[in-house]
C-alpha cells in the first residue's frame, strides 16, 4: 500500500497528522510505503523572520482569534504528546525547507528530516526559512551540513517541489494534511490514529491485501 501525504512543514495539523499516521501504521501492521509531498499554506515571501503569532494575527483577523486557534491546536497536540510553542515559533516561507526534504528523501532520510524540521519550528523556535538553520538541522540527522548549504544556495530541488505543488492543484487539494492512498482513496485532515488505521484496513480489504504480511 502506498500513502502519499501532502503537507506543509509549518502546518500544526500536518505535524499532528504525521504522528497519527505513524501510530495508525503501527496498529495496521501491513506493508505501507509513505511519501510526503510538498504543499505551501502561504507562498508569500518572508523577507525578515517575525513571530508566528504576529504574522497569523494579521492573517486571521486579530490577536484574539489567533490566540483561540493557537490554544485549540496546542491542546489537541498535547493530547498526542506533541509540543507546540507558538510563543517561540517564527514565521517562514517553506519552499526551501521542502527542497531540503526532497534532498533528504534522496538519501532515505525524508521522514527524519520532516520530523526534525517540524520539531524545530513548533517546539524550538527555529527559523526554518534560513539556509544556515536548515543546513544545521540537516547535519543533525546525519546529512552533510556543508553539502546541504551548497544545495540550498543552488536551484536544486526546485523542480521537485514545484511538481508536488502542481500535482496538489491537479488533484484539487486545498487543505492539508491530505492522504492519498494508492492513488484511489483520499483521507483529509489530521484524523485520529484509529480512524486512519480503520481506513487502511478497509482499503486493504477492498483491494484484497493481507494486512498481516
Amino acid at each position: 500500500m502506498n500513502v502519499e501525504v501532502w503537507s506543509d512543514v509549518i502546518c500544526p495539523w500536518c505535524y499532528l497528522g504525521k504522528h497519527r499516521l505513524e501510530a495508525a501504521m503501527r496498529g495496521f501492521g501491513g506493508d505501507v510505503t509513505v511519501t510526503f509531498r510538498a504543499y505551501q499554506l502561504d507562498a508569500s515571501p518572508v523577507p525578515e523572520p517575525v513571530p508566528l503569532k504576529q504574522a497569523l494575527a494579521a492573517k486571521f483577523g486579530g490577536v484574539q482569534r489567533a490566540e483561540e486557534m493557537f490554544a485549540h491546536v496546542t491542546a489537541v497536540a498535547a493530547g498526542d504528546g506533541l509540543t507546540l510553542d507558538f510563543a517561540r515559533a517564527v514565521n517562514a516561507n517553506t519552499f526551501d525547507a521542502h527542497r531540503l526534504i526532497a534532498w533528504a528523501a534522496g538519501q532515505d532520510l525524508q521522514l527524519m528530516m520532516i520530523e526534525t524540521l517540524q520539531r524545530a519550528h513548533f517546539a524550538e523556535g527555529e527559523d526554518i526559512g534560513s539556509h544556515a538553520t536548515l543546513a544545521r538541522l540537516a547535519g543533525s540527522v546525519g546529512l552533510d551540513e556543508r553539502a546541504a548549504l551548497d544545495y540550498l544556495a543552488s536551484p536544486a530541488g526546485t523542480d521537485a517541489v514545484n511538481a508536488d505543488l502542481a500535482e496538489a492543484r491537479d488533484l484539487g487539494i486545498i487543505s492539508v494534511p491530505t492522504f492519498v492512498i494508492d492513488r484511489k482513496y483520499v483521507v483529509q485532515g489530521a484524523q485520529e490514529a484509529s480512524v486512519l488505521q480503520s481506513a487502511l484496513e478497509e482499503i486493504a480489504r477492498r483491494e484484497g491485501v493481507d494486512a498481516t504480511q
